[in-house]
């Protein structure tokens, strides 16, 4: 596993950051933030682009930057490939111009990623004799991750690479950036400011406000953190819950998956038993009742214990953290978001046993170990109802 350490300070007019951390490399570490958190800046002073950072920053023990010894290796022989939003491709080349300039320039080393390979795996066989300028937003973006890693980088630092992407092309983007660190073993940073790439792509998250890390840790946690929500809203908030096939139902369309012993049933996934599944449920989309409520549209009612409800009495609404699990043991939790007439009205309180009736999910195909899934877009999905 790689590791990458840092110590980072740069000061830019009334913006000041202030970051210092030790993080071991496995898959995908996303960096998220509001707009003007320091996001970009900490990559680029990561990769060697920011002149005016000061401080240290290692690679697997390889110091790439060091004040205090007066070190600071250039950025080209740093190892580190670099996607930007924008893309940045010669325009003055052809597609295979573009990938054949960075494989010829590709930094040595053994278990560099082949031409053919990184070709197959972004999907570009039909565009390599295109003029980059022809390419649509996707098209470009899936051509500079390519060149960034026929050029072999210990590691990869992509900058809100969807942010200029509409969401269709969002949803065929994601997948291709999800299997690259399994499929080249090359670990990467994604920038981004919105919780739904996060949530599909990401093992590890740090969280970024005004220049500092305000908390860091595993995706599933730190998703559920005020810290979290702060970037991503009310509206967005929510938990990332991991499910498994159980059974497809053909006659009505739809797949029956368990969480935590649970069934829940969502409109068809073409996947095989088994596979593992990762869901978004928003608090939004989850409610509260004392018991199972038949006679009802919607199917999918999951017991739970309410660990805590915070109120907020500037504003009508209240939010409950579920155990779906053990609560003993700390199973998997899920988040609503009701009014606060309806905690006082139904009687609610910590460690009360309730239903929780789940209305809507954003789910994605992601093998998170075992299994086979077939489906590469991300989908959200209204659950039977």
């Amino acid at each position: 596993m790689s590791v990458l350490a840092f110590d980072l300070a740069l000061d830019r007019d009334a913006f000041a950051l202030r970051v210092s951390e030790t993080l071991p490399l496995a898959g995908i570490t996303a960096v998220m933030g509001a707009s003007g958190s320091g996001k970009s800046t900490l990559l680029r002073a990561l990769a060697g682009l920011e002149a005016t950072a000061r401080g240290q920053v290692a690679l697997d023990g390889a110091v790439l930057h060091d004040d205090a010894a007066r070190l600071r290796v250039p950025a080209h022989r740093r190892g580190i490939g670099y996607v930007f939003q924008d893309a940045r491709l010669f325009g003055h080349l052809s597609v295979l111009g573009n990938l054949r300039y960075a494989h010829a320039r590709a930094r040595r080393g053994s278990g560099a990623p082949g031409f053919q390979p990184v070709i197959a795996a972004l999907d570009l066989d039909a565009l390599l004799g295109r003029r980059t300028a022809d390419l649509s937003g996707g098209e470009r973006q899936r051509v500079a991750i390519a060149r960034a890693l026929l050029c072999n980088p210990r590691l990869l630092l992509l900058d809100e690479p969807l942010a200029a992407l509409d969401l269709k092309r969002k949803a065929q983007l994601l997948p291709y950036i999800q299997q690259l660190p399994e499929r080249f073993g090359i670990p990467l940073i994604y920038v981004s400011h919105a919780v739904e790439e996060v949530a599909q792509l990401a093992n590890e998250v740090l969280v970024l406000a005004a220049g500092r890390v305000v908390t860091r840790g595993e995706v599933h946690a730190v998703l559920e953190r005020p810290e979290a929500e702060a970037v991503s809203g009310h509206f967005e908030a929510g938990v990332l819950l991991d499910a498994r096939v159980c059974r497809q139902v053909p006659d009505y369309a739809l797949t029956e998956l368990d969480v935590a012993g649970q069934r829940l049933s969502l409109p068809h996934i073409d996947a095989l038993p088994g596979t593992p599944i990762r869901l978004r449920v928003r608090a939004r989309d989850v409610a509260i009742a004392l018991h199972r409520v038949d006679g009802v549209s919607i199917r999918n009612q999951l017991q739970a214990t309410v660990l805590r409800i915070d109120t907020d009495s500037a504003s009508a609404y209240a939010e409950l953290l579920l155990d779906l699990g053990d609560a003993q043991a700390g199973g998997p939790h899920l988040r609503a978001r009701i009014t606060r007439e309806a905690v006082a009205t139904l009687g609610l309180a910590p460690q009360q046993r309730v239903w929780a009736l789940v209305k809507s999910v954003s789910f994605d195909r992601r093998v998170l170990g075992g299994g086979q899934a077939v489906d590469k877009a991300p989908s959200s999905a209204s659950l039977p109802r």
